[in-house]
């Protein structure tokens, strides 16, 4: 099969498509004849050298978190899932491919209406963000800061803000101030003065908030709420325990991909592809994402 994989570590460049072993699936797993995979930080991150805690990154290695697909093999024992079947999931590592072998476990049936860019880039934005606003009980009457909300986790967050009867306000560029308003957010601008800004449009204060960058907007983060354990933050790891804040990386389970799904079938989160890239062309992928300038999501598509 044909697979995006990379031989040494370094810049978008060394990321190329090659013909690899086609996997096969053992007891408990399927195997999905990928469509469309997501493309995030974290996979720019391992392609330039970093290395994931618990995982083992050997050459040649390809990356991707979430994909969409169609069931192509059944391994023993998997009685949930037929040949044919449309589904979309996370597998570490090996999304970026014409197919994947992944458990049943993380695995649930796809939307119908959903399209294969948006179930291909949905788990891993969809399932952290449900995780950064349970761990900050994020609910009724409460007021989120959510910085970069248009980001691919933002999108969802200040979304699910809304589901869980809380007031988002996400900070992003200008350009993107009407596409959060129509999310159900309030934008505000980055930079110098921000805590002012954000106080004027949140007069009775910020309860909790949701750190997706890192530096100057954690700080406001601490500066704006009272509660530390509300702040969360899911890249400025180093500072979590000298600010008093909390590290929040994603817990992703099945039962959790299934209830967002569910919500997304009601109308109630929608995401943004902002490009699709073919396979051919992940180096030129990665080189989008590392402009640090993407609304929603980026996309390889399969196929």
């Amino acid at each position: 099969m044909k697979a995006a994989v990379f031989q040494e570590f370094g810049g978008p460049e060394v990321l190329k498509v090659e013909e690899v072993e086609t996997p096969r699936p053992g007891a408990g797993e399927i195997r999905v004849r990928v469509k469309a995979a997501g493309v995030q930080a974290y996979d720019t991150a391992v392609r330039a050298g970093w290395n994931p805690p618990g995982m083992t990154i050997s050459f040649p290695q390809t990356v991707g978190n979430d994909f969409a697909g169609v069931v192509d093999e059944i391994g023993e024992g998997v009685t949930e899932f037929a040949v044919g079947d449309e589904v979309l999931g996370w597998a570490l590592l090996s999304c970026y491919a014409e197919y994947l072998v992944v458990s049943a476990e993380q695995v649930v049936a796809k939307p119908s209406g959903m399209p294969w860019e948006v179930a291909g880039s949905f788990s891993a934005s969809a399932q952290t963000a449900h995780t950064a606003l349970k761990a900050l009980e994020v609910g009724a009457g409460d007021t989120l800061l959510v910085h970069a909300a248009a980001g691919g986790v933002g999108t969802i967050a200040v979304q699910l803000a809304r589901v869980f009867g809380a007031t988002a306000i996400g900070t992003a560029s200008e350009r993107n101030h009407e596409y959060l308003r129509s999310l159900g957010a309030t934008p505000v601008t980055y930079g110098e003065g921000l805590a002012g800004r954000v106080r004027e449009l949140a007069p009775g204060g910020v309860t909790a908030a949701l750190d997706g960058i890192g530096g100057d907007a954690l700080d406001v983060s601490v500066e704006l709420v009272k509660d530390k354990n509300r702040i969360a933050t899911l890249v400025d790891f180093g500072r979590v325990e000298e600010l008093g804040v909390r590290a929040v990386f994603s817990q992703r389970a099945k039962e959790r991909l299934a209830e967002l799904t569910a919500l997304y079938t009601e109308g109630k989160l929608r995401v943004e592809v902002s490009k699709t890239f073919p396979l051919e062309q992940a180096a030129d992928a990665h080189r989008e994402m590392e402009t640090g300038h993407v609304r929603g999501k980026i996309v390889i598509t399969v196929g």
